[in-house]
């Protein structure tokens, strides 16, 4: 079998989508064969054994891009093309010259019609549907979601497309230790420097709670503007430290030096950086805008509703919390990803998946 994954870009700044794709691709390739296709961009991910083609989706060469598109799949003869992401024009084109040619296509929104980013724009979110977005889901054989909030999310939306739901993963084989010396007073944030992230809220719940002791690290990379107008804010904090971007062992060792991570996101699909926490043994806070209901569920971390004043109520908890506790439901989330969220369990159910979509 050979699937071909369309994603617009694969830029290291591109954040979660970028990385379930490297992952996820990494690890489907032991089991049927895998293309990447993907737009031309500064600095793309590298991913060993998995090949990837490379397009210029510029607008303005829209007709010679879709001719591009059409050959390199006549070329390849793909038996499921799986795009991932929507919105952008190039994910559309791709689609639709893959159905021109009879392929099954499955489509993966990625948090793409959760209500805050409709939200976000609106405007141009609905001009979108209306003209090309709902009509070219709405042709896909089937919808992947990585969580039942989202699934219910895009049923709201009218889709009736059957949706399988095959939540995202991480490869536990690159995690070389979990995190050993708890107590360490550090709490971190690791994900994109954006405003659907509620880093605002965080800083607010920071400097009105009793911080004293503990530290706040904050890593990611973002539009400069935005990143500055943050550091800016926090320049009374001595306690708050922005620390850049940050990738392989150094994002691991940065991870483990904490004795909690915290996601304090307006809307996630997933949140891969929860199960990566999780994975190293540290708790989570996160928000019900994320699929993490795990978290209360096997007591390894807070799932609260978003407020400043949820979160410094939260970080109160998380301040008086022993470090012996603390340990405990590091433990329990380790356990709770090795049970569900290995990178091999999502690959052999995405398999699983294609397979159904051809038979």
């Amino acid at each position: 079998m050979k699937v071909i994954h369309f994603i617009a870009g694969i830029d290291k700044n591109k954040g979660g989508t970028t990385e379930y794709i490297r992952l996820v691709t990494s690890e489907l390739k032991n089991y049927l064969e895998i293309i990447i296709a993907t737009g031309i961009s500064p600095d793309p991910i590298a991913i060993n054994g998995v090949k990837i083609k490379f397009f210029d989706t510029n607008i303005i060469r829209w007709f010679l891009m879709l001719k591009e598109f059409r050959q390199f799949l006549v070329d390849e003869k793909p038996d499921i093309v799986h795009i991932n992401g929507i919105w952008s024009p190039e994910n559309y084109g791709f689609q639709k010259q893959a159905q021109k040619l009879g392929i099954k296509v499955i489509v993966s929104p990625h948090g793409m019609l959760e209500p805050w980013i409709l939200a976000n724009n609106p405007i141009k979110k609905k001009i979108g549907l209306f003209f090309y977005q709902k009509k070219i889901i709405q042709s896909a054989l089937r919808i992947h979601a990585t969580a039942q909030m989202e699934a219910v999310n895009i049923q709201a939306l009218g889709f009736s497309n059957p949706i399988s739901i095959v939540p995202n993963g991480i490869d536990l084989s690159e995690i070389k230790k979990a995190k050993e010396q708890y107590g360490t007073k550090k709490i971190v944030y690791l994900s994109r420097i954006h405003p659907k992230k509620g880093i605002e809220l965080l800083l607010k719940a920071w400097r009105n709670s009793d911080t004293k002791g503990w530290t706040l690290e904050i890593a990611g990379s973002g539009k400069s503007w935005y990143l500055k107008s943050l550091v800016q804010s926090s320049k009374d904090l001595d306690n708050v430290r922005f620390v850049g971007a940050l990738y392989g062992e150094d994002k691991w060792d940065f991870l483990r030096s904490a004795d909690l991570m915290i996601l304090p996101s307006y809307s996630e699909n997933f949140g891969i950086v929860v199960a990566e926490a999780l994975a190293v043994g540290v708790p989570v806070i996160t928000t019900r805008k994320t699929p993490w209901e795990d978290l209360e569920i096997h007591q390894c971390g807070w799932w609260i509703d978003l407020s400043v004043n949820n979160l410094e109520n939260t970080l109160k908890k998380v301040f008086n919390t022993s470090t012996e506790i603390l340990e405990t439901m590091g433990n329990n989330g380790r356990k709770l990803v090795a049970e569900k969220y290995d990178i091999k369990t999502v690959a052999y159910l995405l398999c699983d998946l294609y397979k159904k979509m051809l038979d």
